[in-house]
C-alpha cells in the first residue's frame, strides 16, 4: 500500500496522510509536551488495545493533560482509523498533545489538547532477518532520565535522549542501543524493554522503564508455560554474562540479541528460551486472542 492511500485522524477529522497537519503553536510540537501510545494490528486484529488505552490514560493523568474525548470514543476512533487504513498488519500510534495556547497566553491550563491517530504498515525495530539471526547492541553513554525528572512510565513525546542513544548506537555499528541509569543499572532501549536469560530463567529490569505491554505479555506467557521469570536489577555485567538476551516491543515482538559491545552472548545465536518465547508470542498474535477486530464480524 502506498502512503498516499493512508488516512490519519487529526483533531476531529480523518484526512489523507499527505494533508495531516497540526499547528506550529501546539506545545506538543514546540516542547514535546504530550504523550502517546503505540499498538499494532496483526491479521486484522489490534493486540491488547484496552491495555494500551489504559497505559495512555495513566500517562495523561500523570502529565496533567485532559483526554480530548471519552475513552470509549477514543477506542472507536483508533479502530476506525485502522479500518480506513486497509492494513491487516499495521503500526498504530495515538498521540495526545497539550495543545495550543490562545495568542499571548502562557497559562498551560488554557490549552485545548490535540488528538492524532495514524496508521502505517507494521514496523520492526529489527528486521525479520535480523530477528532470525540475532541483533547486535551497544550500551551507550546517554543515560536514562531519572524518575525524579520525568518518570519513564509516562510515554512522553520528550524523547530526544532516545534519539541521541539511537544515533550513538548507529555510529558504533550496532543495530540497537541499550541505556543505563545514573547508577549503572540497565533500563531499556529506545522503544523496547530488555530481558536476559540465565540458567533458563528470565530477568527484566524493574524500574526506570516504560512498563511495556509486550514485556508484560512475556511475563504472562512465561507463567502460562512454566518458564521462570522475575524482575531484577541488572548491570552491564549481567548482560555480557547472560546465556541469552532479547528485546521486547510492539514494533517487532521478541528480538534476540546475540552481541553486546562486542561480547558474544551465549553461542552467538538466538538461544532456545528466546526462540521459545518468540514462538509463543507470535502464536498468541496469530490466534487472535486479546485481539480487537478492525472490521466487525458480520456474523455477530
Amino acid at each position: 500500500m502506498s502512503g498516499e492511500s493512508l488516512v490519519s485522524y487529526v483533531n476531529g477529522e480523518w484526512v489523507p496522510r499527505a494533508e495531516a497537519r497540526i499547528s506550529i503553536f501546539d506545545v506538543g510540537f514546540l516542547r514535546g509536551d504530550g504523550v502517546f501510545d503505540t499498538t499494532s494490528a496483526w491479521g486484522g486484529r489490534i493486540f491488547k488495545l484496552d491495555a494500551h488505552l489504559e497505559r495512555l490514560v495513566l500517562s495523561l493523568r500523570a502529565a496533567r493533560i485532559p483526554c480530548p474525548v471519552p475513552r470509549e470514543e477514543l477506542r472507536a476512533i483508533i479502530v476506525e482509523t485502522a479500518r480506513r487504513s486497509g492494513l491487516a498488519n499495521a503500526y498504530i500510534q495515538t498521540i495526545v498533545t497539550r495543545g495550543a495556547l490562545p495568542l499571548g497566553v502562557r497559562d498551560l491550563t488554557q490549552c485545548r489538547p490535540g488528538l492524532i491517530v495514524f496508521v502505517v504498515p507494521y514496523v520492526f525495530i529489527l528486521t525479520p532477518e535480523q530477528i532470525r539471526a540475532g541483533g547486535r547492541a551497544t550500551i551507550v553513554s546517554t543515560r536514562a532520565l531519572p524518575a525524579q525528572c520525568l518518570d519513564p512510565k509516562i510515554k512522553s513525546l520528550s524523547r530526544q535522549h532516545f534519539d541521541l542513544a539511537v544515533l550513538q548506537g548507529k555510529a558504533a555499528g550496532a543495530d540497537v542501543a541499550l541505556i543505563l541509569d545514573l547508577d549503572g543499572h540497565v533500563t531499556e532501549g529506545p522503544g523496547f524493554n530488555l530481558f536476559v536469560v540465565r540458567g533458563g530463567q528470565l530477568f527484566s529490569p524493574p524500574e526506570g522503564i516504560l512498563m511495556g505491554i509486550t514485556r508484560q505479555t512475556v511475563f504472562e506467557l512465561a507463567a502460562e508455560h512454566g518458564i521462570p521469570a522475575r524482575e531484577a536489577e541488572l548491570t552491564a555485567y549481567d548482560v555480557y554474562a547472560a546465556d541469552e538476551t532479547f528485546a521486547t516491543s510492539t514494533a517487532g515482538g521478541i528480538m534476540p540479541l546475540v552481541e553486546v559491545d562486542g561480547h558474544v552472548i551465549g553461542d552467538g545465536k538466538p538461544g532456545p528460551v528466546s526462540q521459545r518465547v518468540h514462538e509463543l508470542y507470535w502464536a498468541l498474535r496469530e490466534s487472535g486472542r486479546h485481539g480487537t477486530p478492525i472490521v466487525p464480524d458480520p456474523a455477530r
